[in-house]
């Protein structure tokens, strides 16, 4: 169940490791991202969310997902309270500056006293002093099917939020959520697989593959598209492959391409582009992520692919505005 090591910080301590059971994501998104949010949950753990929650085996770094607020790596499990803190005392941590949050999950019903109370109830399971503002490690408890939770909680690092002040940006560019999206989609949260963004434009989403520590190169075949990427890359000091090219000129295969089909005031998207973007990307990947306005699941099909998962994504403003992803992979 876990095993101990000495560490030297300010102090001596001894720090209990703990190997997780299994793990929880707690999710958070806006009412119109709720398709994309399952969209990304389907990709990365192969199940729906259930009540902005997954309970997983599957160990994801938070940070991958504009969607996922903290992680729970639970050590210690049961449906009896009392059993449940005797575990945890079990384990003997012993460790200063440490904190207990309480993470309410939905249908939890337990109001801020009683949260507080059994924040106490661990904490003191806990031999060390506690830093409530400058903690070293968050541990954390919640209560989700009918059982109690412990484990070390890790977070969200929300600095790819900076993008949103690129240099350089169209009108009709995606956001960054959405970018931030296609490549987890794409990826499935694999940081070994290699990325194509094959219609890269300003370089949306090839700055949220680099903040996250991916492999991807991008090409547009928009020379001021290509000039604003290659300026927006530079900007945040990220280092990736761009090429100035049609697609099927590039000569490199990738695991996964990204294609956010071109719909805005410098070129104009037919079925032929399409068609020609579509068929190009597939030569050069083997699976593909592909983002258009219109249905163009004939198109994907007479490129030899199949769509194997969807969403949409409205946008409400003065008028509607619907994305429909596609995840494609061979027939």
């Amino acid at each position: 169940m876990f095993w101990v090591v000495s560490c030297h910080i300010s102090y001596a301590l001894i720090i209990v490791i703990l190997k997780p059971l299994y793990f929880i994501y707690s999710f958070n998104y806006d009412y119109h991202h709720e398709e994309l949010c399952n969209l990304e949950s389907r990709q990365l753990f192969g199940v729906e969310m259930n009540h902005k929650v997954v309970s997983s085996e599957v160990k994801m770094d938070p940070s991958i997902s504009p969607f996922i607020r903290n992680r729970l790596d639970v050590c210690v499990a049961d449906a009896d309270y009392d059993l449940f803190l005797d575990k945890i005392k079990y384990l003997g941590i012993t460790l200063h500056d440490f904190v207990v949050e309480y993470l309410v999950i939905e249908g939890d019903v337990a109001n801020k006293a009683t949260r507080r109370a059994r924040q106490k109830d661990v904490g003191y399971c806990i031999y060390g002093r506690p830093d409530f503002k400058n903690p070293l490690i968050t541990y954390a408890i919640c209560y989700l099917n009918e059982s109690w939770c412990f484990g070390i909680l890790h977070k969200e690092d929300i600095t790819w939020h900076r993008h949103r002040q690129k240099p350089h940006s169209f009108s009709n560019s995606i956001g960054t959520i959405i970018a931030k999206t296609l490549v987890s989609v794409a990826s499935q949260g694999h940081t070994a697989v290699k990325l194509l963004d094959a219609c890269c434009g300003v370089g949306t989403v090839m700055l949220e593959a680099c903040i996250a520590g991916f492999r991807i190169a991008g090409c547009d075949i928009n020379p001021r598209a290509y000039h604003h990427a290659l300026q927006n890359l530079k900007f945040y000091d990220y280092e990736a492959e761009l090429y100035h090219s049609d697609i099927k000129d590039l000569t490199q295969t990738y695991d996964t391409a990204i294609i956010d089909l071109p719909y805005n005031l410098y070129s104009l998207t037919t079925d032929n582009i399409a068609t020609h973007i579509i068929t190009s990307a597939a030569a050069r990947a083997s699976r593909l992520v592909v983002v258009s306005i219109a249905d163009i699941e004939p198109v994907i099909t007479a490129a030899g692919l199949r769509v194997v998962d969807y969403a949409t994504v409205v946008k409400r403003g003065k008028s509607l505005f619907t994305r429909k992803i596609w995840v494609c992979e061979p027939q």
